[in-house]
């Protein structure tokens, strides 16, 4: 089973954003750190996690375990709906129904460092 951190960040709201994926399991570690230009947190939040889901798949892997420190992602996609973010939403249900199993949970800031840190690199590589 893969172990995916994912978090956004965004200087501003809406600001220049980053998103940050930490991957570990099955032989694997992975960080990603990217900008994305422009966004609200909540937008880059939805990207991280599409972002994140994209590569589990790109890694070939069936069981797939997301954390993320947004309330608005977890009960989203545990609700398989969203009142403001249907789009996304709906992106990250087609990736999540292509896993043979696929948890998510909720954690609080301290427990996903390691994506809030690249999420923050990802910030300022927009200034490059």
């Amino acid at each position: 089973m893969l172990e995916i951190y994912v978090d956004g960040a965004s200087a501003g709201n809406p600001g220049l954003s980053g998103i940050g994926i930490f991957i570990k399991g099955e032989g694997q570690s992975l960080q990603i750190s990217e900008a994305i230009g422009q966004s609200d947190n909540h937008t880059a939040e939805f990207i991280a996690m599409i972002r994140g889901l994209q590569e589990a798949q790109r890694l070939g892997s069936t069981f797939v375990s997301v954390r993320s420190d947004s309330k608005i992602v977890v009960a989203s996609i545990e609700k398989r709906h969203a009142k403001h973010f249907k789009e996304l939403v709906a992106q990250v249900l087609e990736l999540v129904d292509s896993f043979e199993l696929f948890f998510i949970k909720w954690v609080p800031s301290d427990q996903n460092r390691a994506a809030d840190n690249l999420a923050r690199q990802g910030i300022q590589k927009n200034k490059h």
